[in-house]
């Protein structure tokens, strides 16, 4: 017989591995109201008192309903997105900038010094690394003339490319697509963070944003890559304003 004190620790164990499972489940909260919120819901951590379901078809065929500003379609996105974004690896890009013409200027040199309104300066006489010049940043219009306080930005980002068809690509072609100057952008180090891997409906600059998205749709259809339907028709909502 095992006594209170030596089942103390197991029952507690017991308890926080259930706790923990149960966390990282993937819960559909159904509220007192009847609706269902999925974690793409803005309602989500503060449904505090709800019947939970296993997913969101079972919570619906209880006779739930979608919050607002949630669909079907929405939901579905978000799991395809986050099941494809685990099997990112930034490595199948490439290792860092490539020396396609083994001039020992990489693809950022060759950005930095396409992208200077002024002769730019190198670290030395080999003329490799860029270390100064002038640049005017097209997410804020902002000069910049130090080379280290620059990021390359890729308009299209790495991991969002790869979600959307570049996963499928060879080896070569994620390079290529890595290193394409028509992909990148000389621009702040601390914009280019805050962007991340977002696209345009969830990240623009606050300067030069129409020529931005017009960038950003010229490359996806370069590449033949396949944003998701609501992206797509973001993108162009956006462009027809900025036409209008």
């Amino acid at each position: 017989m095992i006594s209170f004190s030596r089942a103390a620790p197991i029952i507690l164990f017991c308890s926080l591995f259930l706790v923990d499972v149960t966390a990282n489940a993937t819960v559909i909260k159904m509220s007192n109201s009847g609706l269902c919120h999925p974690p793409q819901s803005s309602w989500y951590e503060r449904t505090k008192n709800y019947q939970p379901f296993d997913s969101l078809e079972a919570c619906l065929n209880s006779g739930g309903e979608l919050p607002e500003g949630v669909s079907r379609t929405s939901v579905k996105d978000g799991q395809e997105q986050s099941h494809r974004k685990q099997d990112y690896d930034r490595s199948a890009f490439g290792h860092g900038w490539d020396d396609l013409d083994g001039d020992c200027q990489d693809s950022r040199a060759e950005a930095l010094i396409a992208s200077s309104t002024t002769q730019v300066q190198f670290a030395d006489e080999r003329r490799c690394r860029v270390i100064a010049g002038r640049w005017i940043s097209p997410f804020t219009n902002r000069v910049i003339q130090n080379a280290g306080d620059i990021d390359i930005d890729h308009v299209v980002p790495l991991a969002w490319s790869w979600e959307r068809g570049a996963g499928e690509w060879s080896e070569s072609k994620r390079e290529q697509f890595a290193n394409d100057p028509v992909n990148l952008f000389p621009v702040e180090s601390s914009l280019n963070r805050s962007k991340g891997a977002q696209g345009p409906d969830q990240w623009l600059p606050s300067a030069g944003q129409c020529g931005y998205v017009a960038r950003f749709v010229r490359i996806t259809k370069k590449y033949s890559l396949s944003p998701l339907a609501r992206e797509v028709r973001w993108m162009q909502s956006f462009l027809d304003r900025c036409r209008g």
